[in-house]
């Protein structure tokens, strides 16, 4: 708001003088309105499965559909992003694609051993032969 120093009091000129005052109520209502379009749309970014695979240096890119077991970090055990059972995974697997011999195995890095020990049992006792997908380390040092 401008005021004016004439007439002694400081009294707001009216009339000749130009008020300089920013009207922001339509801009907070408009961050206000996207702050809430981002907050209900956030969580539809999120897709597939959290999985933190180890990093290795070097990396081979495929474009074939190939058959990947996954194993999150609670456990849970999922065959190409289908749940699936430890138990039924070699029929599974041999159902879902005839004539592999290789099947894919990601895990998080925090998932403990076991379970993935009993997985790579598992496929090898199916006959499978059992390759660890990794994340290619961009630190570009030497260990």
């Amino acid at each position: 708001m401008a005021f004016s120093m004439n007439n002694g009091g400081g009294s707001r000129r009216r009339g000749g003088g130009a008020l300089a005052e920013i009207n922001i109520v339509p801009l907070v209502d408009v961050v206000l309105v996207l702050l809430v379009i981002f907050m209900l749309t956030a969580h539809v970014m999120e897709f597939g499965l959290e999985i933190e695979v180890p990093k290795v240096k070097q990396v081979r890119d495929s474009a074939q559909e190939l058959p990947v077991v996954a194993i999150s970090k609670s456990g849970e055990l999922f065959l190409n992003e289908t749940p699936v059972n430890i138990h039924q995974l070699g029929d599974e697997f041999k159902k879902r694609f005839p004539g592999a011999k290789a099947v894919y195995l990601r895990a998080d890095r925090q998932t403990v051993y076991d379970p993935i020990a009993q997985v790579v049992d598992t496929l090898a006792s199916a006959g499978l032969d059992v390759r660890l997908v990794t994340q290619p380390d961009d630190s570009g040092g030497s260990r």
